[in-house]
């Protein structure tokens, strides 16, 4: 299993794969405050390279994220929802402002589209890329370790607060069918 270790290795991977750079670039075209491409996008992209996929494992969404605390309204995320949709319509697009999130989670209210990133169940799903002018940024909150050896542990919000959200989540995704390498770590 060849592992991924550092942010530099994620970008060049991300880089590469024309498809990704392609949401990416959608993504950036509708200029969302403090926005992210996140989650399952990354974590199938690395994962089925630590496993030599030679296809790649399909997603049931494309996690797109943003913060804009004046406009929280669920309908906004729809709009921009059916905008990607127009420009890419056989993408499964998902847009969530941050700013409103932390319900869902039981936490306190976000800072940034980052900080709901660092609130994230699994460590190697709390990651986020975009384009900003042409350049691929990064948001590791607990770095890319995780993600690139195939780790999965809760975040520390999860640990402390909704482990047995993760626990369920764990049982659920089935994760381990699609990628046997990985090391699920469970209490």
């Amino acid at each position: 299993m060849r592992l991924l270790q550092t942010e530099e290795e994620l970008k060049n991977l991300i880089v590469a794969d024309d498809w990704m750079m392609e949401i990416l670039s959608t993504v950036e075209t509708l200029q969302l405050p403090d926005w992210w491409v996140c989650a399952g996008i990354i974590r199938s992209k690395v994962w089925d390279v630590l496993h030599e996929k030679e296809d790649r494992t399909p997603i049931a969404d494309i996690d797109v994220i943003y913060f804009d605390k004046e406009k929280v309204a669920e309908k906004i995320e729809k709009h921009y929802e059916q905008e990607l949709k127009q420009i890419s319509p056989n993408e499964p697009w998902s847009v969530k402002n941050q700013a409103r999130m932390h319900v869902l989670n039981g936490s306190k209210p976000y800072k940034s589209a980052v900080d709901g990133i660092a609130h994230f169940p699994e460590i190697p799903t709390a990651i986020g890329v975009k384009l900003s002018k042409g350049l691929l940024e990064i948001a590791a909150p607990y770095g890319v370790r995780h993600l690139g050896a195939g780790i999965v542990e809760p975040t520390p919000f999860f640990l402390e607060n909704n482990y047995e959200i993760y626990r369920q989540r764990m049982h659920l995704k089935q994760w381990h069918l699609r990628w046997p390498k990985l090391e699920i770590n469970l209490q």
